[in-house]
């Protein structure tokens, strides 16, 4: 808690924060926090509210993004890079060693969505009761001793069971980072976050590719060259876990690399979100809405859309650039610029989204390339005079990653509800994991080289998400009226300034130009932030399209 030199501190209005009395008794946020509210109520019970001044806010926001973004960052990148071995696998021999007929290698990249799509539910669960930090770590350890124990199996039904325990524990990783870039950014941040962390497969696409190419010419007595990949891939996420575990907090009023005071400003800097930060409260009347949600269907039909394309080239990539007459190691190599494509696409799109303030003509654009890039690889004769221009249209496909992330930041933009957050963004990976079980399914390596079903898919569904993107945003925009008529009939002014998706700038300028925080009849915006409401029952939740 603040000591009573920061306080005294506050009161300076020319550089730090500006103390501001409660509107109402702030036993209110003890009472509301004791009754499943969320934990940030409790913790802010004895602090005086304050406006954080740019200056504080751009402090803290350096400290979070130098402790937990690169935390991150490399989950990400091993989770991304131990799902992706198998494709490394099979350019190494696996597909023979392990004598894999038909659809089996198919399957090997679908059995981790399956187990992902199983584990949802549990893990929306988990994300409300247990401690966030701490869970993390748990899944990255027993992911990285399953990919190391891959090391032993040579047959369908050994990788098979490892490669579904592999999904089971990964499973947890995207949904646990989107909680944590809802507990410690403001919306106006979030998206380059997402973004950030996301952008990762591109890293992995680079050097998983590069360590590939390294690891495959080591020449061992016992050890194929796919088994050494699997086991130095694991190795290094069981390393990595032990970090996990010691340096990621469970919530900003926990964080160790935060005094009181700052840990205050970190909660406060959350208030325009309208979502709170965390609550351990199971909910089920969330449970209900959620589901009820034409919102939460929405998000499920964008990322399975986008998915099935996603699942299907993230298995077959590498054997699509060999159908061009390469041969292994120039394959390894070729793939990289896929991932460089795919971080360009990927902050670029989070980029311009968080310039423009809107998800929605971000994510149309992005579908653009992949269907001029499908087109190509259907249509051009897989000839050798022809490798340049299919590697080009490979390349366009590769746009593809920078979709994902920003459904994950639209979802969870537009979500409130501690219970309803954990559980829409369960569906969102349920869908994203139905996708990825299909798309590896709609290729076969008997297709070489156009692989025409498959590709085919690919661009019906690019096309089917421009559709959805509009119809989502008109939804959208439809809820905002809504809420603009429930705020007149309670009293409060129809228009609401949206700060949260303001940078502090903005948002200073803005407060100075409207005189403050009230609203009209002593009403505050963001008195009902920490109160673990939903974005359908809190009526100053504006939902961003």
């Amino acid at each position: 808690m603040a000591s009573n030199n920061d306080s005294a501190s506050v009161d300076r209005k020319d550089n730090i924060d500006t103390v501001e009395t409660l509107p109402a008794d702030k036993n209110a946020y003890s009472e509301k926090a004791a009754t499943g509210g969320d934990k940030a109520a409790g913790f802010l019970a004895s602090q005086e509210r304050i406006t954080v001044s740019p200056e504080d806010n751009d402090r803290i926001l350096k400290k979070i993004d130098l402790t937990i973004l690169p935390i991150m960052l490399v989950v990400y990148f091993l989770q991304q890079l131990d799902k992706s071995s198998l494709s490394y696998a099979s350019v190494f021999g696996i597909i023979q060693d392990a004598n894999l007929k038909g659809q089996e290698y198919s399957w090997l990249g679908s059995i981790v969505y399956i187990a992902q799509l199983v584990m949802q539910p549990i893990i929306a669960y988990f994300l409300v009761k247990l401690p966030t930090g701490k869970f993390a770590a748990l899944m990255v350890v027993c992911w990285g001793i399953i990919l190391s124990c891959m090391t032993a199996t040579n047959n369908f039904k050994g990788l098979l069971a490892t490669r579904f325990f592999l999904g089971a524990f990964e499973a947890s990783v995207a949904p646990t980072f989107v909680a944590i870039t809802q507990m410690w950014w403001r919306r106006s941040e979030q998206t380059n976050r997402n973004a950030s962390w996301y952008a990762m497969n591109g890293a992995t696409n680079i050097l998983g590719s590069l360590l590939a190419y390294g690891l495959g010419h080591i020449s061992s007595g016992s050890l194929r060259s796919y088994q050494i990949i699997f086991l130095f891939c694991g190795l290094a996420t069981v390393v990595f876990s032990i970090v996990v575990f010691l340096y990621l907090p469970d919530s900003p009023m926990e964080a160790k690399f935060l005094n009181d005071h700052d840990k205050v400003i970190a909660v406060e800097r959350l208030r325009d979100n309208q979502m709170g930060v965390v609550s351990t409260e199971w909910k089920w009347e969330h449970v209900f809405e959620c589901l009820l949600d034409i919102k939460t269907w929405c998000w499920f039909c964008l990322i399975t859309s986008i998915s099935i394309p996603s699942g299907g080239i993230t298995t077959f990539g590498p054997l699509i650039i060999t159908s061009f007459g390469f041969d292994k190691y120039q394959t390894m190599l070729l793939n990289m610029p896929f991932g460089a494509v795919q971080i360009i696409a990927t902050m670029g799109g989070a980029a311009f989204a968080t310039w423009t303030k809107k998800k929605g003509p971000a994510l149309a654009l992005l579908c653009i390339p992949p269907i001029v890039g499908t087109v190509m690889l259907l249509c051009l004769e897989h000839t050798i005079a022809n490798r340049g221009p299919l590697l080009v249209g490979y390349y366009l496909i590769s746009v593809y990653p920078g979709i994902s992330p920003l459904i994950y930041s639209w979802s969870s933009q537009n979500t409130a509800g501690e219970t309803k957050k954990k559980c829409t963004t369960a569906i969102l990976f349920i869908g994203q994991s139905a996708g990825n079980i299909i798309g590896p399914l709609l290729y076969n390596v008997a297709d070489k080289p156009r692989y025409k079903r498959g590709l085919t898919s690919s661009l019906s569904l690019f096309i089917v998400l421009i559709v959805l993107i509009v119809l989502t945003t008109l939804y959208l925009m439809v809820l905002n009226k809504q809420h603009s008529k429930r705020r007149v009939a309670v009293g409060k002014s129809a228009l609401l300034v949206d700060r949260s998706m303001m940078n502090v700038k903005e948002r200073a300028a803005d407060l100075a130009t409207h005189g403050g925080e009230e609203g009209e009849e002593g009403n505050r915006v963001g008195d009902q932030a920490f109160d673990d409401m939903t974005d359908l029952k809190n009526e100053d939740f504006i939902f961003i399209y």
